[in-house]
């Protein structure tokens, strides 16, 4: 079904519409998809973050004085956190390669994908992207925490669920504006669950490590770190694994134990305590190079 766009409204009042709906919103910067909110190397440790660098998932909001006091700063981007606002947002892009006119976009492969699946393309909220992409908005199944996934469903075919973000209608970049094409939102279908439900967390057991892959204080400090992670709480997860990381980072930099097991055992840790692989990439990255960049000689510490 095809539906009128409508006149982009200003950031403020776009900011506002979402977040009636229920969406979690947060700042980016303006005429970017990049969060501006700061990041955790110059985190103040106040206010929310008191207790440690709260991230922009848990930092969005609904409360409308907030976002009145965000948006009157400066005219931000809408950025829509997917998986607080209880959405699954699939993303369909179209090739970057110009020239190719003969790839198949996005919306080409997913229709290919439903009238294979013998359904038809469901009939949702969509927003048209500054590339020329479409973003159809569903709401998230009950009794699942989706997360992200890039290609899974097909070529050009992501979704944004928990721990992903979609620039919501109202913002702008330097390739044009994000645009309510028209719909209201939908259930996830039934039949894509299967394709996007995540594999079983791998239990996490007593991390155990070959003698010869570090000295014995560096590996009994991982081995108690990566048990921290794995009882983590729901909410402190990724936090845990960052702070985690970056206590075993001091054994890096004096040489005890290479940089690659630490990075594989958090991994482990983490993933199997329920973050995503690339949401354990970057934060071990984080934590490990700023550990070393900061480590004190062993003398001192």
């Amino acid at each position: 079904m095809t539906h009128a766009c409508t006149i982009p409204r200003d950031p403020l009042s776009a900011a506002l519409d979402a977040a009636a709906r229920g969406w979690h919103v947060f700042p980016l910067r303006p005429g970017t998809k990049r969060p501006a909110l700061h990041g955790e190397a110059s985190c103040p440790r106040t206010g929310q973050c008191a207790g440690g660098h709260v991230k922009w998932e848990q930092r969005a909001t609904t409360d409308p004085d907030r976002i009145r006091a965000a948006w009157t700063r400066a005219p931000f981007n809408i950025g829509i956190a997917t998986g607080p606002s209880g959405l699954v947002v699939v993303d369909l892009d179209v090739p970057k390669d110009k020239d190719r006119s003969d790839a198949p976009d996005g919306a080409a492969t997913f229709e290919a994908l439903c009238e294979r699946a013998g359904h038809p393309v469901p009939d949702t909220y969509r927003v048209r992207t500054a590339s020329g992409g479409t973003h159809l908005y569903f709401t998230a199944p009950s009794g699942v925490r989706l997360s992200n996934s890039a290609g899974t469903i097909g070529e050009l075919v992501d979704t944004r669920a928990w721990g992903g973000y979609v620039i919501a209608a109202g913002s702008t970049t330097d390739a044009g504006a994000y645009e309510t094409v028209g719909g209201s939102v939908a259930a996830l279908p039934a039949w894509l669950h299967p394709i996007l439900k995540p594999a079983p967390a791998r239990r996490a057991g007593p991390l155990r490590l070959p003698e010869v892959s570090g000295s014995r204080a560096a590996l009994s400090a991982l081995e108690a770190e990566c048990a921290v992670v794995s009882a983590a709480p729901d909410k402190r997860r990724n936090t845990t694994l960052n702070r985690c990381a970056f206590k075993v980072g001091r054994f890096v930099a004096w040489g005890d134990i290479p940089r690659g097991v630490v990075e594989a055992a958090f991994q482990g840790a983490g993933e199997g305590r329920g973050l995503t692989a690339a949401e354990c990439r970057a934060t071990i990255r984080s934590a490990l190079d700023s550990s070393i960049r900061k480590a004190r000689p062993r003398e001192t510490a």
